[in-house]
């Protein structure tokens, strides 16, 4: 099934790719001091299982069965998203209590919302609805990509233990697609399938297009700050704990005057043939409908700036160690502006060796719903690495599961 509606939606989710949470920070403690490659994937939806999202990623004929089954298991209104970002980073300074950060970062981000109803017409096709009205109010798509310049510090002996770090960022904007189908969308087909009625009701926002693809131009700038706390502190419970607070992609994008806003608020009806399907369009004269016309008749489109924010990630956590080789830590993340749901998790650490660490991960809502997950980590004097997956499930049974991911960091550690 090979339609502009499908690939619209999953515009983002193609990409692959593997530094968790997306923070450079998280890894100083353990890197200190240090150049280093880190990048993160994940992609979920608490109504699509991962059977359905590989194929998409890797390719492959969707049967029946693989749709009926996120069909039959999907709420009335469901959520998606995928982020993918990589990055090369740098901690460099000579006093002992302070360290610079320089860095460069690529982020891709993606995220929607889809009504049951918009699943059934872009897998199934509006034939088995005739006489049907399939509601896409709440329905949304947004995906952005913009690179990064990061300058910023840490303070990492403060009273000798506590940790402090800033960091400022000048974006690029490559890309920008936003829609969302506000109260009152909806498309209806007659009994015969002869009339199609869409009921528009929808905001849409588009960036220069000409330069979408190309990573070195721009079609906007932006700023954002990154902001990161960490302490230690007494408790009642093991041999000390440490609170973690770090919340960044805090900021905008300014997308110039050259990208495209539409909005529209009107009843658009097409009669005179018998349509079937909406995804297989085969009579001559309906390929020769003018899509540009439709789009110039029925919204109000506008050349013109504007600002968008960008979702910013907040991530708290607590570590308490109640052995020499056992920390078990719990947290809460949540990602704004954005359709992510509120996202709590537990880490289970193990210290192998001197130099190996393994961590088990279990966490439940995001973009998806359970995830359970495993990193191991080696740590040598010269040497920082680091390989994992918060969301294992979607590769072990991807039938009965939603939501994928990994991540990986590399480090050389300066000489002190």
């Amino acid at each position: 099934m090979k339609t502009r509606l499908i690939l619209l939606f999953f515009v983002l989710i193609v990409l692959k790719g593997f530094s968790q949470y997306n923070s450079e920070f998280l890894n100083f403690e353990k890197t200190g001091r240090s150049v280093s490659i880190n990048g993160e994937y994940e992609l979920g939806s608490n109504g699509i299982y991962n059977s359905l999202l590989n194929k998409f990623i890797y390719g492959g004929y969707i049967d029946q069965k693989t749709k009926d089954a996120s069909n039959n298991s999907m709420k009335e209104l469901n959520v998606m998203g995928a982020n993918m970002n990589y990055d090369v980073s740098v901690f460099f300074g000579r006093k002992s209590k302070y360290s610079y950060l320089i860095g460069f970062k690529d982020q891709r981000i993606f995220n929607s919302s889809f009504t049951k109803d918009f699943y059934q017409l872009v897998f199934y096709g509006n034939k088995p609805y005739l006489g049907e009205t399939k509601n896409l109010s709440g329905s949304s798509i947004n995906s952005l990509r913009f690179q990064e310049l990061k300058l910023g510090f840490i303070w990492h002996k403060i009273d000798t233990t506590a940790k402090v770090g800033v960091s400022i960022s000048i974006l690029k904007g490559q890309q920008l697609f936003y829609i969302k189908a506000k109260e009152g969308s909806s498309l209806y087909t007659n009994e015969d399938g002869t009339e199609l009625q869409f009921s528009s009701n929808f905001n849409m926002a588009i960036s220069d297009t000409s330069t979408s693809s190309n990573p070195f131009a721009y079609s906007g700038v932006g700023a954002s700050a990154d902001i990161f706390f960490e302490t230690p502190y007494k408790s009642n419970i093991g041999k000390g704990s440490v609170l973690t607070v770090n919340a960044n992609n805090i900021g905008f994008l300014h997308w110039f005057d050259n990208s495209v806003q539409y909005s529209s608020d009107s009843t658009f009806k097409f009669d005179g043939y018998h349509i079937d399907n909406l995804l297989d369009l085969k009579d001559s004269t309906l390929a020769a409908i003018n899509r540009d016309s439709i789009i110039k008749n029925t919204t109000n489109a506008r050349q013109e700036s504007f600002n968008v924010n960008i979702p910013t990630n907040l991530l708290i956590i607590n570590k308490i160690r109640f052995t020499n080789k056992f920390i078990l830590g719990t947290g809460f993340r949540y990602l704004f502006n954005s359709n992510f749901k509120p996202y709590f998790f537990t880490d289970a650490e193990y210290e192998f060796t001197k130099k190996i660490t393994g961590a088990l991960h279990i966490g439940y809502g995001g973009y998806s719903k359970l995830n359970i997950g495993l990193a191991f980590t080696y740590n040598s004097p010269s040497w920082f690495f680091r390989l994992g997956s918060n969301s294992l499930q979607g590769y072990i049974s991807p039938n009965n599961t939603y939501g994928q991911g990994a991540f990986i960091s590399i480090a050389k550690k300066f000489k002190k």
